[in-house]
């Protein structure tokens, strides 16, 4: 059986339709998952039904998250929120993560990790980091790696990759900033922008800056890899 992946779906401020970047989902079928498109829900019951039958959490890219979230008031160059969506996704990774399930966070998804596991982040980081920083929003394909990631040795991303230093692409203007226990930074930029977070008292729990679901190349592919080999550990 092909375990059932929960995938987040993004909204408009309409709130009219939800939507999933194709790649999201042929990137979890490639790699042998099932995807299910989730609805926000907070009721309870409902959050403890799809922790519970998930047998992994993918959180995809998207807007900008409420910094209310993390006690900051909204700066200046904070984009489009959509509450109804920051509430869901971190209220079920709080699930998942109590229940020891796989999660993979790709952009904004590895920040919303990272609040669920009390941590904070950055709303700008151009505006609220005084260094010279790199370009964090591509002007190039997706596909395409356009600055470098330094990989903690013997972390997860870096068993699951067997690299020190990866190549990868950049969508953001957001970033995580404080990171607690049990979770630690995985991956760095050259610029001191955590690219990478993960949990040490988990099976499978980590977040990645960059989108490697638009990405073909190798380390991309194994991240997938493991991620649906730790999800189907729970088919057992």
């Amino acid at each position: 059986m092909k375990p059932f992946i929960g995938v987040t779906s993004s909204m408009e401020i309409d709130q009219s339709h939800y939507a999933v970047n194709t790649s999201n989902i042929k990137a979890i079928i490639r790699a042998g998952g099932m995807p299910v498109m989730l609805p926000y829900t907070l009721e309870d019951e409902d959050l403890h039904q799809l922790a519970n039958q998930l047998d992994g959490l993918y959180a995809t890219g998207g807007y900008d998250i409420d910094p209310t979230l993390f006690d900051e008031e909204p700066h200046p160059q904070l984009g489009t929120i959509i509450p109804a969506r920051d509430h869901f996704e971190i209220e079920l990774m709080k699930r998942m993560l109590e229940l020891d399930k796989p999660i993979l966070g790709v952009c904004r998804g590895s920040q919303t990790l990272n609040i669920a596991g009390g941590g904070d982040m950055y709303q700008d980081i151009y505006a609220q980091i005084d260094t010279e920083l790199l370009q964090h929003a591509q002007k190039a394909p997706r596909e395409h790696a356009s600055h470098f990631v330094d990989v903690l040795e013997n972390s997860l991303l870096h068993q699951l990759t067997g690299k020190r230093r990866l190549r990868v692409n950049s969508y953001h203007h957001q970033a995580n900033r404080g990171v607690t226990e049990p979770f630690q930074v995985s991956g760095l930029a050259s610029d001191g922008i955590i690219e990478a977070v993960e949990s040490k008292g988990h099976r499978f729990v980590l977040g990645v800056q960059w989108h490697p679901e638009a990405m073909v190349d190798e380390s991309s592919q194994k991240i997938y890899a493991g991620f649906m080999k730790a999800c189907k550990k729970d088919l057992a």
